[in-house]
């Protein structure tokens, strides 16, 4: 494994100079390695991870197991295309199991989800059967641990 794509992967706000003294290599190379990963599409972005339970917004995140009929001569990719280009998909994985595809949606509302998944996913020509599972509670995202939230103090029963 690259250590550089290591390095990037856990922190990519860090600079060319901070990786090439980590790494022990020249600056310059270190900036022709990332330029390179860009265009040859490895690196694909340098996304920010938000706790949004921290902030004022109500959120829903919901992980749809999705069960499709692969199509003639495209398999599962024609279907996966379809449903990756809705804004509302941050995630979509093709997995083994009882299911084909996992989508990984946010919205507003559990409403708004089920509305997402009635309307749009399970429409969809070869879609065969959805399972929606919500998601109560972050404890790890892509190797960040989310803190922990300060314990409410246990209201005491006196009898």
């Amino acid at each position: 494994m690259d250590e550089l794509l290591t390095l990037l992967e856990k922190d990519g706000r860090q600079t060319p100079q901070q990786l090439a003294t980590m790494l022990g290599r020249a600056e310059q190379d270190v900036v022709a390695d990332i330029a390179r990963y860009e265009s040859e599409h490895i690196i694909l972005g340098y996304p920010t991870l938000i706790d949004w339970t921290k902030t004022d917004d109500e959120l829903v995140t919901a992980l749809i197991e999705v069960r499709i009929a692969p199509q003639r001569g495209d398999g599962f990719d024609r279907i996966a295309e379809r449903i990756y280009q809705y804004e509302e998909v941050e995630s979509l994985y093709l997995m083994s199991g009882a299911y084909d595809l996992a989508v990984t949606i946010t919205g507003r509302s559990l409403r708004e989800v089920a509305e997402f998944v009635h309307a749009r996913l399970a429409i969809i020509e070869g879609v065969t059967g959805t399972a929606t599972h919500f998601i109560l509670k972050k404890y790890k995202e892509k190797n960040h641990i989310f803190p922990k939230l300060p314990e409410q103090e246990e209201r005491l029963l006196f009898i």
